[in-house]
């Protein structure tokens, strides 16, 4: 039984993709329809229709125009596909095995600078070298930024959904289109024998001069380039992992039109604390534990509600982490991590917990031993898992994005200010202050903070440094 039942070519303007589907339809047992989710046009400018199925027949059910083309083409069928083409079609091919995915790349410096000069030009397509256009692009930073961004995001997408259903594909270049023995290759690949012996020729190659011959302001496009992180030299890696959205753990008020989506070792109780004040309630008359599905019913149902989140400084936050979760055994205690932390990291804790010989400097040495293991947790090289109470805060708020994002991001240190304001919001403008966070026990971060503590917590949470723009924490 044949692998594929049909084939897409994710390519994007300018990037040859005219000239592959002339070399594929070389073949006698492929069709290939052009672009046939075109919001413009279905398949090419001149058409009304493929296969008898309509434009509009196309945008009432794109899955019909899939079928038609891999039912009703001589030979296997297929068609183009580009990154703003319709959606729905992009997510139904992606997502089916039986569709062969043929990804064509190019330079995008090479490919805009054609888009620019087709542009100017009017001429698309190039069979006569006698009736070339010739023009100039003129260069534009912004525009090319943004161009580059397109295809980068296009392109991750699809790698991600081709990984998580372990799919795989054939790449092909624009440098590869003239090369015989890859046109073969990708039938071989599609399931054919069928052998070419020489490639379609109709197409010519429209601007084939280096790019300084086809730029009119090229030193601009040389400086603007110049300052692009091509090979993203400036990143900071992440090895963390994805965490999902914690609904069960978001608060609402008991009648107050307001979430709290609490981060954790942040300031919780305190918060949990004010919220209650605006009801005149107790804590645990606030609802929480709630599913997706009950969470959108209640914001559905609750008009002008606020949604909101507290960030707490990378050094106060691992530091209460520290002292909550792992200093003392108990109840709140990550008993099991704890544990390994002690056997296998060596963490200089009493077993029991602190006791009358567990001094200042013995705390601070455990505090640093144990952002020593957050750093090489947070990096992947260590067997326990990410705990969301040490997760970079960056990872805890898009996990939170993936059901909602809060309204409101609001610092510990404003949060007098901030949460005054979104009481207010919400019909509560008598609202008490808000409790500060009392200090960690045995010993607070201010008895033991310097610089070898910043240093190494600016080093561990270099993503959440630089995303939220924390300085020093004293």
């Amino acid at each position: 039984m044949p692998e594929f039942d049909y084939f897409v070519v994710l390519a994007e303007m300018r990037t040859g993709s005219n000239l592959l589907e002339s070399n594929i339809n070389a073949f006698q047992g492929f069709e290939c329809h052009g672009e046939a989710f075109n919001p413009a046009f279905i398949g090419y400018p001149n058409l009304t229709e493929i296969l008898g199925v309509t434009q509009a027949m196309r945008e009432g059910d794109p899955a019909r125009l899939i079928e038609t083309i891999r039912d009703g083409s001589t030979g296997m069928g297929g068609f183009r596909l580009f990154h703003n083409h319709d959606a729905r079609a992009i997510d139904i091919c992606l997502n089916d095995p039986r569709c062969a995915k043929i990804i064509l790349t190019r330079n995008p410096a090479e490919s805009y600078v054609s888009w620019k000069i087709a542009q100017e030009t009017g001429q698309w397509k190039l069979t006569n070298v006698k009736r070339r256009r010739d023009a100039k692009a003129t260069f534009d930073a912004e525009e090319f930024e943004r161009h580059i961004t397109s295809l980068q995001t296009f392109q991750l997408q699809v790698q991600n959904i081709l990984q998580k259903s372990g799919q795989t594909a054939f790449y092909i270049s624009y440098e590869d289109l003239n090369d015989l023995d890859v046109i073969n290759g990708l039938a071989r690949y599609l399931g054919n024998d069928e052998v070419l012996e020489a490639l379609d020729s109709t197409l010519k190659i429209q601007n084939p001069q280096p790019l300084s011959a086809k730029v009119a302001n090229f030193d601009d496009m040389t400086q603007a380039l110049s300052g692009l992180d091509r090979y993203n030299l400036t990143r900071t890696p992440e090895f963390e992992p994805r965490r999902g959205p914690a609904v069960p753990s978001h608060v609402i008020a008991h009648s107050a039109p307001l979430i709290y989506m609490p981060i954790k070792s942040g300031p919780e109780a305190e918060v949990e604390a004010w919220m209650a004040t605006l009801d005149d309630v107790a804590p645990d008359a606030l609802q929480t534990k709630m599913n997706q599905k009950a969470l959108r019913q209640w914001m559905r149902a609750t008009k002008g509600h606020r949604s909101f989140t507290v960030l707490r400084h990378p050094a106060a936050r691992a530091h209460a982490a520290f002292c909550q979760r792992i200093l003392y055994p108990g109840p709140t205690c990550l008993g099991e991590i704890r544990r390994v932390l002690r056997n296998f990291h060596k963490l200089p804790i009493p077993g029991p917990g602190p006791d009358e010989t567990y001094d200042r400097r013995a705390h601070y040495l455990a505090f640093i031993a144990f952002l020593e293991f957050l750093r090489a947790n947070l990096r992947g090289q260590t067997g326990v898992r990410v705990d969301a109470n040490w997760a970079t805060q960056s990872a805890s708020l898009q996990g939170m994005a993936q059901f909602c994002l809060p309204d409101v991001i609001i610092r510990e240190d404003e949060m007098q200010m901030q949460m005054d304001a979104l009481a207010k919001q919400v019909g509560r403008p008598s609202a008490a202050p808000i409790a500060a966070a009392p200090p960690d026990q045995p010993y607070a971060l201010d008895d033991i903070y310097d610089d070898d503590i910043e240093a190494l917590v600016a080093d561990i949470y270099q993503r959440d440094y630089i995303m939220f723009g924390w300085d020093r924490w004293r």
